[in-house]
């Protein structure tokens, strides 16, 4: 008995979060995502690999005036390649970091891997993540998914695993 009860909470806790599917629930997604931007105190950390929706970035160009503390990393070709990208845009601004960062190489070939994730880490106690890049496709036309979820415990494994890629990456 007690150890249904223990798996019914871990369950729970689990699937505590916010879990949206794009694009019927888009403008649920969208709002809840500056929502938590807006909110942000300290910190937002950002592992994307495709980001050309200004009206994300402009929210994060206003957490930073506020004094929270940005980084973002972009992945490398798909930032530097994409017109529309907003790389160029967000690393003007103070309290703003940008990098790049490309995969793994592969032993056979020449060919690079991706910096595929997109997750958000808010405040090191809320988490963003899903198949949803932060692009106007991803919130209008594709079918994604996104999840929102407040656990200090995996946005400290997700933001140890952030700081590695940091570590890893090229500033912009």
């Amino acid at each position: 008995m007690k150890r249904l009860l223990l798996l019914s909470i871990l369950v729970l806790q689990l699937f505590s979060g916010d879990l949206l599917f794009m694009p019927y629930e888009s403008q649920q997604a969208l709002k809840q995502l500056l929502r938590w931007i807006d909110q942000a105190h300290s910190t937002i950390d950002v592992a994307i690999y495709s980001f050309t929706n200004h009206t994300i970035a402009k929210r994060l160009k206003g957490a930073a005036k506020r004094g929270v503390h940005v980084r973002v990393i972009f992945d490398r070709d798909q930032a530097l390649k994409s017109r529309y990208s907003q790389i160029g845009y967000l690393a003007k601004y103070r309290r703003i970091e940008v990098f790049t960062l490309e995969g793994k190489k592969l032993r056979t070939r020449d060919f690079m891997g991706k910096m595929h994730m997109k997750l958000a880490i808010i405040d090191g106690k809320r988490l963003v993540f899903g198949s949803a890049n932060w692009s106007y496709s991803a919130f209008k036309r594709n079918y994604e998914l996104i999840y929102f979820v407040e656990d200090y415990r995996l946005a400290k494994k997700a933001l140890s695993a952030f700081n590695r890629m940091v570590r890893e990456a090229t500033p912009y």
